[in-house]
């Protein structure tokens, strides 16, 4: 069975796989994780979906890390 993006829990071991989708929940646990500065963007988008094996804490880090620039 296939991850809900839209309903699930999502924690930082939740794998990204290839039916990931920004959701409102995706955006819901990256704030909590990231701060209410959270945002996507085109590059931070594509980077998520660059087929490399990474979990949801791999995706939060990355954008601190990215902010810290």
């Amino acid at each position: 069975m296939d991850f809900d993006w839209h309903s699930n829990p999502i924690t930082r071991t939740t794998i990204v796989d290839t039916n990931y989708k920004n959701t409102q929940n995706v955006r819901r646990f990256l704030v909590t994780q990231c701060g209410t500065d959270f945002k996507f963007d085109k590059d931070f988008m594509a980077w998520i979906r660059n087929d490399m094996v990474k979990n949801m804490g791999d995706v939060a880090d990355e954008w601190l890390r990215r902010r810290r620039e």
